[in-house]
Order: structure tokens, then sequence, then C-alpha cells
């Protein structure tokens, strides 16, 4: 068997399920553009900013994406890759679109607030306080980890540094003009244009023009970075470079679909199903944790509440930014399994051991990509660098998430350091930068990150756990978010039980009781949801 039928069918199944399953999902959700959004209502020109669709999109999937659709499934072909495709598609589909879609929706319908209000809203407050904090503590340690990988890959890489300033450079002015010509479709498209040739042309020099500096140098820029790139106008700086770095992935997906339909390599991977890995563990529920981004993935509830849905212009728009956003990101991880499988399993495994994920990734997708008549060097290097970048979206775009977590949890607290931390940006995003800086000088981040797949998703079943309540609570039928939702509290629960017995053995305690107080956390969850649809209070309905 080749490779293009699979990506083909795969292809189809995604766009078929927009279309099909999509207009089902659309019509429950009550989609109505009559409907203002929190973008127009608290227009402020920082967080709330109404924006094209397109710019969202790009905003949305460049946050949502970076190495995680490439990483997990490349990992996950351990346990056979027709499983690993079974669960891109059908966890795509029915469970992130879904996912991402709800979170966002219920966000526009709350005043663009997080997953933490809507669980205020329908749960009640303890439910906020507990999932904010959660959710803050898992933010704090994704900026931290991704501050070091960037600082270290600078190092490694310089040419992948100087890209990533003239990226930041190139965004500020894009963002600027556009600004001006917000209302003229033909300027924006000259303008995109130039953008996305310039961005290109970027990749290149910094290759030319590597800079270099020390690895403390370079944490303390990234986190300075992200401190401006969080106060500042996410039209000015966050959207624009998101948008336009978007393209680097559209482009990798565009390049790596022509090289598989011409170069059409045979899948030389078995189609052996290994339900156990000694690295790894067991298929369930290793697969569905090892696999977030490209299936369903907890942080995109974060992005879609927070700062997504502070641009949705149009109700109607989340269609193409939630739903379709996280099917293109479906279609990527295919891409991602499709680049490992034309290896024997001999030589994937070996590979993955020496190489790892990212490397193995651009070295498969490099060489089809050649069949086009690309150096292979130039399109490994392509690859490589268009992955790299993406680690700079999620240290910013979690930094933001972090100052709307804080200032939420405060939100209503009379007392002075209640309001300023609530009200100033300026100040909550200098805690979220310090605790950050704090957690990297302590080095427990290293300790803290084995728990992260396994927290991301707990993350994802509690963010379906608001919005199947919201929607019970507006008298609509939820079954087709409840039976994602209990499907990852199965998951969630079952790897958080692992996960705390085999560390407790280890005599890794840390790791034992936070898997185990994050069990008790979603065990307290669902009794509070549990409560609060007894009492069945009634919220605005979907469709109002």
């Amino acid at each position: 068997m080749t490779l293009s039928p699979l990506l083909l069918i795969a292809g189809a199944i995604l766009i078929a399920a927009y279309f099909l399953y999509g207009k089902f999902v659309f019509k429950k959700f009550g989609i109505n553009n009559q409907r203002k959004t929190p973008a127009h209502k608290f227009k402020d020109g920082v967080d709330y900013v109404p924006s094209r669709p397109i710019v969202v999109l790009g905003h949305h999937f460049a946050s949502i994406a970076g190495a995680g659709p490439i990483v997990g499934p490349i990992i996950a072909v351990t346990f056979g890759w027709i499983p690993a495709v079974i669960w891109i598609l059908v966890g795509g589909i029915f469970f992130g679109a879904v996912h991402d879609l709800g979170s966002m929706v219920a966000s526009i319908r709350n005043e663009g607030k997080s997953i933490g209000t809507i669980i205020k809203n329908t749960i009640g407050q303890k439910g906020k306080q507990l999932f904010m904090i959660f959710s803050f503590s898992t933010l704090i340690l994704v900026i931290a980890v991704f501050a070091d990988i960037i600082a270290k890959t600078f190092i490694n890489n310089p040419g992948v540094a100087s890209a990533s300033i003239l990226f930041i450079l190139l965004a500020v002015v894009f963002g600027f003009l556009n600004k001006r010509i917000a209302h003229k479709k033909s300027l924006f498209t000259i303008v995109s244009i130039v953008g996305i040739i310039l961005m290109y042309y970027f990749v290149y020099l910094g290759t030319q023009i590597p800079f270099e500096l020390d690895y403390q140098i370079w944490l303390y820029l990234l986190l300075a970075y992200a401190f401006i790139a969080s106060v500042t106008p996410v039209s000015l700086l966050l959207q624009p470079r998101d948008y336009l770095n978007s393209f680097l992935l559209y482009g990798l997906i565009i390049l790596a679909v022509v090289g598989v339909l011409y170069a059409n390599p045979t899948i030389e991977m078995d189609t052996h199903v290994h339900l156990s890995s000694e690295n790894l563990g067991y298929l369930f529920p290793v697969l569905f944790v090892t696999i977030a981004c490209g299936a369903i993935s907890g942080f995109h509830s974060l992005v879609a509440s927070g700062t997504t849905s502070k641009q949705i212009d149009k109700e109607e728009d989340v269609k193409i930014v939630g739903f379709g956003g996280m099917l293109i990101e479906s279609f990527l991880a295919i891409i991602s399994v499709g680049a490992v499988i034309i290896l024997s399993r001999e030589d994937y495994t070996s590979s993955l051991s020496a190489l790892g994920p990212v490397t193995l990734f651009s070295n498969g997708l490099g060489s089809m990509m050649a069949s086009l008549g690309i150096s292979e060097s130039l399109a490994i290097s392509f690859v490589a660098l268009t992955v790299s970048a993406f680690a700079l979206t999620t240290l910013d775009t979690c930094t933001r998430l972090a100052r709307f977590t804080l200032q939420e949890f405060f939100e209503g607290i009379e007392q002075p350091v209640g309001k300023s931390l609530s009200q100033n940006r300026f100040i909550s995003t200098g805690i979220v930068v310090i605790l950050s800086i704090l957690l990297i000088r302590s080095g427990g981040f290293t300790t803290l990150w084995p728990i992260f797949g396994s927290a991301n998703q707990l993350l994802a079943a509690l963010a379906l756990l608001a919005v199947a309540v919201w929607l019970i609570k507006t008298n609509v039928n939820a079954t087709f978010v409840i039976i994602p939702m209990f499907f990852m509290f199965t998951v969630t629960l079952t790897s958080l039980g692992i996960f705390a017995w085999k560390n407790f053995q280890d005599q890794a305690y840390v790791l034992a009781i936070i898997a185990s107080v994050l069990f008790i956390l979603s065990l307290v969850l669902i009794i509070l949801a549990k409560k609060s649809l007894e009492q069945r209070s009634p919220i605005t309905q979907p469709g109002n």
C-alpha cells in the first residue's frame, strides 16, 4: 500500500465531517450572527478586538498546533499506525472539534470569559476556583518548559533565533498596517501576500545571519518578550505574528501533500497493533494521552475561551476557526504519521530513539518534498525551522492566557490587591512572568513535566463537562458532548491512577502526590456538576 490513498481518504473524511457533522453541531449550539459578540460588546483595542475570520483562524491554529500534532502522533505510532490514524480521525471529528467549538461558543455567550468563569456560571464558585488554580498552574509549567526549550533551540540553531526575531519585527509592521486598512479587503490581501513572502524569505535569511547569545540571556529576553506580547494590543503583535506564522504550517501541509502525491512512497511499516510498549505502557490509556493535539487537547479550550473568543467578529466565524481549525490540525497529525510509516518498524524504532520525533518528521517530510525538485537539505531545514518557530507562539499565547486566568480568579474581590490583579494587566502579567522565572530557576519544571500529558487531557474532560452542563441547563440535548466527556474522564482518571501508582513505586513521591490531587480534583468537580444539575437553575439558551 502507498501513502497517497491514506492521505486522500483522511482528507476526504475530514472535509466531509466539516460539512456534515459540523452542520449538526453548529445547529446544536444555535450559532446566530444576529447576536453581538464580546469582541464588539467589550471592544478595548487590547484584548477584545473584532477581526477577520482568516486572521483569527491564523492566530487560533498557530496557538493550538505548534509541535503538538507532530510529536504526539509520531510517538504513538509505537502502538501501530492504524490505531493512531483511527484515533486522530475519530478523536478530531467527534471529540476535538466539538471540544474546541463548544469552549469557544460557551465563552462567547459568557462575555468572552474563560472556561473557569463558565464553570462558575454553571457549576458554582468552588468549581471555578479549583479549575482556575489547576489551569493557572498548568500554564505556568508550560511557560517555564517552553522558555527553556526555545532558549536551548536558539543556542543549538542560531538561525532559528534570527528568523524568530525577524518574524516579530515583521508582525509589528503588519499589525500597524492592518489597523489602518482594516476595512479595505484588496489592500489587506496585498499586505498579506507581501508579508507571507517576506516571512518565507526570513526563514532563509535567518540561516545566513545567525544570532548567538548564552542560555541565561535568551531565557530572560524570551520572558521579557512574553510580557510585552501579553500586555500590548493583540492586533499589534500576537495576532499578526500568529496569522503570518500560520502560513508556514499551511505551506508545510501543501508541500507535504503535493510531495506525497508525486513521490507516492510505499508504507513500509507493518499493520500490527501493539497493545503495550516497554517504554510507554499500555495502549489504553497511553495512546489517547499521547495523541492530544490532532485528536483532542485540553490546552485548546484555554486558547478557544481565552484569546480567540475575544477576537471573533461574527458568531458564524467560529465554524471555520473552532471546528475547522481542529480538523486542519488533525490532517497535520495524519501527515505526521505518514512521515514515519514509510519506514520499517525497525528503522522507525531506532530512528525515534536516536533522532527524536521532530527530526524524524523533518527527515521523512523533507525526503518527500525533495521529489518536487527542492534540495533535500533545504526541505529538511524548512520543516525543522517551521516546527521550531511555533514554540514561540505557545510561549506568548500561554503568558496571555495565564494573565487572563489570574485576572478572572480575582474578579469580584473588592480588596485593593484583588482589584489590582483583576484590572491591571501589567501587574498580573508581571506575576505570571515572575512565577515562571522562579519555576525555571528551581529546576522543578523538569520534574513536573512528565505529568503534563495527563493534566492536559484532564483539562479537556473538564472543559467538556463545563460545556455539557451549560447545554443541559439551556435545555439542549448534550449527548454529543457527554459521550466524549465520559470517555476523556475514563482516559484521564485511568492514566492518573497508573501514573500515581508507578511513581509511588519508584519513590517519585512529588509526582505521585500531584497525580493523586488531580484525580481527586476531577472527582470533586464531577460531584459539583452533578449537584448543580440536580438544582437545574435555567440559564440563557444558546440560540438566544
